[in-house]
């Protein structure tokens, strides 16, 4: 990393005489060409996500979340109701542009405007998102808004270690991997050993690319399946 020395030889680090704390995100509307980022609504969103949901065969997918996968619709309803209201998680449904309707929810949280500092989080997908270029562009549509339109200077993304597919899918989008925090939280009587993940504002440029070349129309088939991967894009 970059750093000074002061004038008693210390390292310390980089100045940043332009920096200035940055915007909080909004709850808007966060448009793309598959899907768009919508600030969770439980009458507009919940139903549909929770019946998208329940087309999963168990309840694997919830494994590493707080919350158990919701099999009653009415409490759901209650959590989407909580989400709807909270500022930290901000909580987004994710929306299918074909159908209109929420296939899966993500929320932007440990928000951190004095430093920069954001993280990606609660990434719920259903099966009708999982494989499909939705939920690539949805993690591009976030990254975007935060490291473009609001300024943010490092991107988290933090996981149980244990997590195998959400660690792969850390590195397929470019993140960097930076360790892990032992015995970092109790979850659901359990401990978890938290795997940390970070995008720098002077990575995202290269990661930003890498997504805008995948996502083109061109490099998917008409059956929808892409020509080259993600991380081809970044050699």
């Amino acid at each position: 990393m970059t750093h000074e020395i002061n004038d008693v030889g210390q390292p310390i680090g980089e100045a940043l005489p332009e920096f200035s704390p940055r915007p909080r995100p909004e709850r808007k509307t966060l448009p793309g060409r598959t899907c768009r980022l919508e600030p969770v609504d439980v009458d507009k969103h919940a139903d549909d996500a929770f019946d998208a949901y329940l087309l999963a065969p168990d309840g694997s997918d919830w494994t590493y979340l707080p919350t158990e996968r919701f099999t009653d619709r009415d409490a759901y309803r209650a959590h989407i109701a909580a989400a709807q209201a909270s500022e930290d998680p901000l909580y987004f449904a994710i929306v299918d542009v074909a159908t209109g309707k929420a296939v899966g929810t993500a929320s932007l949280l440990r928000i951190d405007p004095a430093n920069g500092v954001i993280e990606v989080g609660w990434i719920a997908y259903s099966p009708l998102i999982k494989r499909t270029p939705m939920g690539t562009e949805a993690m591009y549509l976030f990254m975007r808004y935060c490291m473009d339109d609001l300024g943010y200077r490092r991107y988290e993304w933090k996981c149980n270690a244990l997590n195998a597919p959400s660690c792969r899918a850390a590195v397929r989008y470019g993140f960097t991997f930076e360790g892990i925090f032992r015995q970092a939280a109790v979850v659901k009587q359990r401990n978890r050993d938290t795997a940390w993940y970070s995008i720098l504002d002077s990575e995202w440029p290269a990661v930003r690319s890498a997504f805008e070349r995948w996502l083109d129309p061109s490099n998917f088939d008409s059956d929808g399946q892409q020509r080259a991967p993600l991380n081809s894009f970044r050699a």
